[in-house]
């Protein structure tokens, strides 16, 4: 599953990993003035094209920040917890869930970086929860395999603007068929493939 991007973005570059093909700069509206005190919103929703394989993938992400002036800017889990984890296989068929959120100084951005904890990648029985990312999610019994992580950052081009006093909504495909492979042992590594495919 490949979603159309709304606006155009800049190539993805992760650190292991690259998909897409490279693309204008956004034209995301920003404030033009970025002071101290001016701040809006940032909404980072994540989707999916799972592993076909698994009956449940669960990604547990430590951070998501967004890089202006030669930082980077931390924003929040949407619950508030320190990790936050994803069912990758209930990110299927379009849907999407929240990743991060919380204000931001407006102005504009032009990275995004997702830290990946852990991946377990489940065979026998689907996950049961609410929501396809929460602050953790029970682990189906059955076969499991901890998925090898060679580095767990991953950094994605693209140029978007925060507005003050309003709010940017991008959402990320972890695209799931091509982030894992299966060694010679039978068990599975992680080289995270994700891309940009809309800034709203």
């Amino acid at each position: 599953m490949r979603l159309r991007s709304t606006l155009a973005v800049g190539a993805v570059l992760a650190t292991f990993a690259c998909s897409g093909s490279p693309a204008g700069p956004s034209d995301t509206g920003s404030s033009g003035s970025s002071g101290s005190g001016s701040a809006g919103t940032l909404n980072l929703r994540i989707t999916d094209s799972p592993f076909g394989k698994a009956k449940a993938v669960l990604v547990t992400f430590s951070e998501v920040s967004m890089h202006r002036d030669g930082e980077w800017k931390k924003v929040a889990f949407a619950d508030g917890s320190t990790t936050r984890t994803c069912d990758i296989k209930k990110l299927e068929n379009s849907a999407t869930d929240l990743l991060g959120t919380g204000p931001l100084q407006a102005g504009e951005y032009t990275m995004i970086r997702l830290m990946v904890q852990s991946a377990k990648v489940y065979l026998d029985n689907a996950a049961v929860s609410a929501t396809p990312c929460a602050s953790s999610i029970p682990e189906p019994a059955g076969a499991v395999s901890n998925a090898t992580i060679p580095s767990g950052e991953v950094k994605l081009n693209g140029a978007f603007g925060v507005p003050a006093g309003g709010a940017t909504t991008i959402t990320v495909d972890f695209d799931g068929e091509s982030s894992f492979s299966q060694t010679g042992s039978g068990a599975y590594m992680l080289n995270p493939v994700v891309r940009i495919v809309s800034v709203q």
